[in-house]
């Protein structure tokens, strides 16, 4: 499909533009709205972030080098661009309240790489190996009507921490007791840890929308130590804070500390239905108590709950005690939300496919616009008409097939409604032919010496032998 910028784009950015008026900030130029008009409809159309898919797509209208400029040199409000989005969507649907959710993701790159930020070693959780890539703590905030992300970071791990685990493990390998063991590096706030990155996220949506009262905050269990929970609580003003214990987790019992697995098989599982994001029901089998986590040195709603079919429990723990285990549990449920987000952006938002953005600023503002795609169309007309009438919401690669059909009746109009209808189509047929790529194969061997594949005549006699 052809990139120009169509009416839902044109109308996307210009509220855009509005509500960084409304929070202080530079809005855009004219020329400048054009080009944010004209990337986001390239990289929903395209699929990718990709300079040079760009022009071809404009037919040349748009040349690679220009907007490529413009995303290094243009002084747009980039810091910005993301928070005026979210206004813009919060006022639309008029939303008050919900729940933010945590969660990291990864984006594998070449293990050549030298120029692309925040590349580092990361594990693969699929095979137990590892590759080069990026890694992202991404936050989302849910409500009744919209699941929208709100923030992200990028995550570098501390080279000297990454050296100390190594020193550790060669000591444990070599039988040092752990009192003699090397001391654990103080944190490094160049390179904050995922925890502290997640804070950082929660402590900004509460600070930039002080009207929304957050409900919940969840998080895995990468998230469930005292610290981060009871430091989540304090930035965004909300009791309740929801994650996950580990099984070899100690809770404190009758003057004892045992594992949350010895505690909960005392007592026969109840079995129940739980309401899984306000849809479905499964059956599960759940306890609950509220005791003394060890480590986080205070009580705890510590809930076991599996699903039918699953012969462990998994540890789901809470900071508010007046809560039902019930809530508590159906609560936890729309974390998973978070995970069908990621899985819509990789799919969908352009950026992970040929974005070879380099340097810090590279890679943050080409995810900033990717994350802009995905509010584009929570506001698509098509979806705030579902979403506002309490119908289902239409899915993300649903709203790109209209936008791509968009784009080629727009086209198609153009041609039409041209003074010269036919000589604007054979502009348009050069243009075309032109802007299509000329790619050379390393399948086919023409114009190359492949050498000689023939018998020798002094080497015949080698036959006969």
């Amino acid at each position: 499909m052809l990139i120009r910028p169509i009416a839902c784009i044109v109308d996307y950015v210009t509220a855009l533009n509005t509500a960084l008026k409304q929070i202080k900030s530079r809005p855009l130029t004219t020329s400048q709205r054009l080009w944010l008009m004209t990337i986001l409809m390239g990289l929903i159309v395209t699929g990718s972030f990709n300079w040079a898919a760009f022009e071809r797509r404009s037919l040349g209208e748009f040349k690679e080098s220009g907007l490529r400029w413009v995303f290094r040199h243009a002084k747009i409000a980039w810091a910005y661009l993301l928070q005026a989005s979210i206004s813009h969507i919060l006022s639309h649907y008029n939303l008050k309240q919900g729940v933010l959710v945590l969660d990291d993701s990864d984006k594998v790159r070449s293990r050549n790489t030298s120029k692309i930020a925040g590349v580092h070693k990361v594990k693969d959780k699929k095979t137990g190996g590892w590759f080069n890539g990026q890694e992202f703590v991404f936050l989302i905030f849910v409500t009744d009507t919209v699941t929208i992300p709100v923030g992200f970071r990028f995550y570098i791990p501390d080279p000297a921490l990454k050296k100390w685990k190594e020193t550790i493990k060669a000591q444990k390998k070599a039988g040092i007791p752990a009192k003699d063991r090397a001391n654990r590096p103080e944190p490094n706030p160049d390179y904050p840890s995922k925890q502290m990155l997640a804070l950082d996220l929660l402590k900004t949506f509460a600070k930039n929308h002080p009207e929304i009262k957050i409900q919940s905050v969840l998080a895995d269990a990468l998230y469930g130590n005292a610290y981060f929970m009871d430091e989540a609580s304090k930035v965004t003003s909300c009791d309740q804070v929801i994650s996950q214990l580990r099984k070899n987790q100690l809770i404190r019992s009758r003057g004892k500390n045992i594992p949350l697995t010895t505690y909960f098989a005392r007592s026969a599982g109840v079995e129940t239905t739980l309401t899984i994001r306000g849809g479905e029901e499964k059956k599960i089998t759940m306890l609950a108590a509220r005791v003394v986590v060890k480590s986080h040195e205070k009580k705890r709603f510590v809930i076991a709950l599996k699903y039918e079919g699953e012969t462990e429990y998994r540890f789901i723990v809470a900071t508010d005690l007046t809560w039902r285990h019930k809530d508590v549990a159906r609560t936890y449920t729309l974390r998973w939300l978070v995970e069908v987000f990621i899985q819509d952006w990789k799919e969908h938002g352009g950026w992970n496919t040929l974005s070879k953005q380099h340097g810090i600023d590279g890679a943050t503002q080409g995810v900033t616009l990717s994350l802009l795609c995905d509010h584009l169309l929570i506001l698509h007309p098509l979806q705030s008409a579902q979403l506002k009438n309490k119908q289902p919401a239409m899915s993300v690669g649903c709203l790109v097939e209209h936008i791509n059909a968009a784009a080629l009746i727009d086209g198609i109009s153009h041609i039409i409604h041209a003074d010269e209808p036919k000589k604007e189509f054979d502009k348009f047929k050069i243009l075309m032919e032109e802007s299509l790529p000329d790619r050379q194969s390393t399948k086919h061997l023409v114009g190359r010496e492949l050498g000689r594949m023939e018998p020798t005549p002094s080497l015949l006699y080698q036959k006969a032998a």
